[in-house]
């Protein structure tokens, strides 16, 4: 890929990241319950335990699960649960080998469609619509892939000037503004459901039988 990443905010790990669609691919999968700097630095973490400068699907997948699962748990961990983890980006390099040749960029070289390039996302191992979707926008937005339609196939995240996702960080600004939008997210998130759970039962609760705290009855 001829490009500049910056979603680790670290060099050597957005070098990798900037050269690699694995390494990019596995970020991905990895940017999920974790800090998203710390998912997409995994993948460089991964090569150096590997001492590799990069990542080849058909040698991760032929791997031994447990040994790939401890290189993965070493400290500093790839990820808040590396032992599951580990098994995901497997499985993950398994299906890429399987389908294409264990090149992510099969994926869409060939496709000139953005709904499809979704849906061969959302066949991946660990990618759901929502990661799918993300992955489009950054294809779209930083990598220069733009099949027809491949905006409407990202939703929200391939709206031109948004700061949704990791598809809009090019630096430490643009990481702000993405953290922003998605604070403020959550918190709307948490009012409405403040809200759902205010507005059911139809007003307050009646006190137990026999008054008094937790329906104890009171000392005569």
């Amino acid at each position: 890929m001829d490009t500049s990443i910056r979603l680790a905010q670290e060099p050597a790990a957005d070098a990798l990241l900037s050269r690699s669609p694995l390494a990019t691919l596995i970020g991905m999968l990895l940017d999920q319950q974790v800090p998203m700097e710390w998912a997409f630095a995994g993948p460089h973490t991964i090569a150096s335990r590997l001492g590799a400068d990069d990542l080849d699907a058909h040698d991760i997948a032929g791997r031994d699960p447990e040994e790939f699962a401890a290189l993965l748990s070493a400290k500093p961990a790839v990820h808040r649960y590396p032992g599951s983890m580990a098994g995901r980006v497997q499985q993950l390099c398994a299906y890429l080998v399987e389908h294409y040749d264990g090149d992510p960029t099969n994926l869409w070289r060939d496709c000139d469609d953005g709904g499809e390039v979704l849906r061969r996302l959302n066949d991946l191992p660990g990618f759901g619509k929502q990661k799918s979707q993300i992955f489009l926008a950054l294809l779209g937005k930083q990598l220069g892939v733009r099949p027809a339609g491949w905006r409407e196939a990202a939703g929200a995240y391939g709206e031109e000037g948004a700061y949704r996702s990791a598809a809009d960080i090019t630096g430490p600004e643009t990481l702000a503004k993405v953290r922003a939008y998605k604070q403020s997210a959550k918190q709307a998130a948490r009012a409405a459901k403040g809200e759902t759970a205010g507005g059911a039962g139809g007003g307050a609760r009646k006190p137990a039988a026999g008054g008094g705290r937790g329906g104890a009855k009171p000392r005569g």
